[in-house]
This record gives structure tokens, sequence and C-alpha cells, in this order.
């Protein structure tokens, strides 16, 4: 099954009329600002294995150049002062030093980030790429992370993402939370002659998160981390509701003819993985669940 939301998605750079009534003046920024960093990029240690696999074009560049799309937290998105920040950015360059390199991120609209990595205007695709099979006819994925679907409810509001039925539930839009996995589970509802699940959705996830904490929803729907980031960010208003499901690696996503990139990649990977880094990074962030112990390439199994 694919866990990730990502496979439509899009932003819209005004949010909708019912952003904008529940927040005021919603921002896509996330309000707390990004966690203090324990784990220094410059200590990490160059792995000359790794770095040996590097295209010749990228060694001489000296860095990895990587469309990523914005705002996405606590994955990636922008701190007041404007810099792209989050978990994968830290997971990235340390991948980078890794391989003796630095990283200049691109923002991207994040349909146009794979049809760039093909082009070569992009060495790496990042941006919570769920691996699937359709996407791997178009690029290789270096896999790193395991996400599902994951609920959150107002606290104290007792929600079971199995039996959901008449529930007022709310996405973001253009998800796979919205296309697939919501009507999925409404189906089974009318199916059992229950009522179908109320979707609602926002263009902002800021917003979705804000609206399930103001109690005007039952519950929301989103990527596991993300999910987990707005419950630890909400100052108790919101709570997990069910366990992970639907898990689907993330993966890098490099051009098919990019030599040997994804195995740079992936050893680079495989070494933060062995030595703890990659968990610290994790830890950090609080998004610990989704860790992998082995870094992959292609492994999609749908």
């Amino acid at each position: 099954m694919r866990g990730h939301v990502r496979a439509v998605r899009g932003f819209v750079g005004v949010l909708a009329v019912g952003a904008m009534v529940l927040t005021g003046c919603a921002s896509n920024k996330p309000k707390a600002a990004a966690p203090t960093n324990s784990v220094d990029v410059g200590t990490i240690s160059k792995n000359d294995a790794a770095a040996a696999l590097l295209p010749d074009k990228i060694k001489a560049a000296g860095k990895l150049v990587v469309g990523i799309n914005v705002p996405y937290a606590p994955n990636e998105y922008k701190d007041p002062s404007g810099k792209i920040v989050g978990w994968e950015v830290d997971f990235l360059d340390g991948v980078a030093a890794k391989l003796g390199l630095t990283t200049s991120y691109q923002e991207s609209g994040f349909d146009n980030i794979i049809p760039s990595v093909k082009g070569a205007k992009y060495d790496v695709g990042m941006s919570s790429f769920t691996d699937n099979k359709t996407r791997e006819a178009q690029v290789d994925f270096v896999n790193y992370y395991s996400a599902g679907f994951q609920w959150a409810s107002p606290a104290g509001k007792t929600v079971d993402p199995d039996n959901a039925c008449g529930l007022k539930v709310i996405v973001q839009t253009g998800t796979t939370e919205e296309t697939e996995d919501i009507p999925a589970k409404s189906k089974a509802c009318t199916d059992a002659g229950k009522p179908a699940i109320k979707l609602s959705k926002l263009d902002s996830q800021d917003a979705v998160n804000q609206a399930v904490a103001l109690g005007q929803y039952d519950a929301l729907d989103a990527d596991s981390p993300i999910t987990q980031y707005a419950v630890k960010k909400s100052g108790g208003k919101l709570q997990l509701a069910g366990a992970i499901y639907g898990a689907a690696p993330y993966g890098l996503a490099v051009a098919k003819n990019a030599g040997t990139l994804k195995d740079a990649l992936q050893k680079a990977i495989q070494s933060m993985m062995d030595d703890g880094t990659y968990k610290k990074i994790l830890e950090k962030w609080g998004v610990e669940a989704g860790a992998v112990t082995t870094a992959s390439i292609n492994g999609a199994s749908s």
C-alpha cells in the first residue's frame, strides 16, 4: 500500500477562505522554532568509500543540487528567517557531509521535481517522496524512512480510524489521504450500511491541524511524521488516534542515467544508520517511529 500523501500534492499561495476564518491569518510556517541542533553536520566524518562512488561531475561541483518543495513541517519548511529546515534537510545535509559535499536546495513545485531530476536540473529530488512502482518507472529511489497514514483527534476525544463512519475528518488538499485513504474507509462504511465519513480539506496542513485543535473536526488524517509533529507542537490540544498503517518507504529521487550516484547515496545513508547519526537526527525532530535500519534502492512493493 502507498503510505505517503504527496502523489498529487500542490500548495496554493493563498489559503482557502475556510482556513482564514479559522486562523485569522494562517501561515504555512510552524509557529515554533526548529528544534535546537543536537547533531552538528560539521562533525560528520566523510566516508571515503561512499564518496569514491560519486560521478565525476558531482565530485567536481562539490555539491548536491536538490529539488525540494516547502512547506511540509517537520519534513521540510522555512524557519522565520526564510531558511529551509526540517528533519529531511538535516538528514540530507548529513548524507552530503558523508560524501564530502554540500547541499544546494532549490525550491520547486512538487510535481516538477521528478521531471527536473530526469532532465538533470537537479541531482536529487527530496520532498517526502513515497517510493512506488509508478515513480520507479521514471527515476530511481534510495530509501531512507518508512511513513504511513496516521490520525490525530482533539485531546480527550477517542477516535478509531477503522470505525470513523459519520465523523468529520479533515485532510490537506490533493493528498493521498483525500484521494485514496478516506474514500476507501468511507466506502467501507456505506457498504456496511453506515453513514459516510464527512470529508473536508484545506490547502495548508497548518490550517488542518489548527481546525482539529479547535474542535471543529473529529480528526485529521496525514502522513505519520506530519501527524506526530502536529501533536508534539499542539500544546496538548491534539492526541494521536490509532497507530500508523499503510506504511511505505520515502526515497531520494535520482535520474536513471545518473550512473553510480544512487550507490554513493545508499552507501552514505547506510553509514549514517550504522554510526547512529541517522537515528539522532530523527530523535531530534521526534520522528524516530519511521526509522529503518537498511538503506535500499527501489524498495516499493506496489
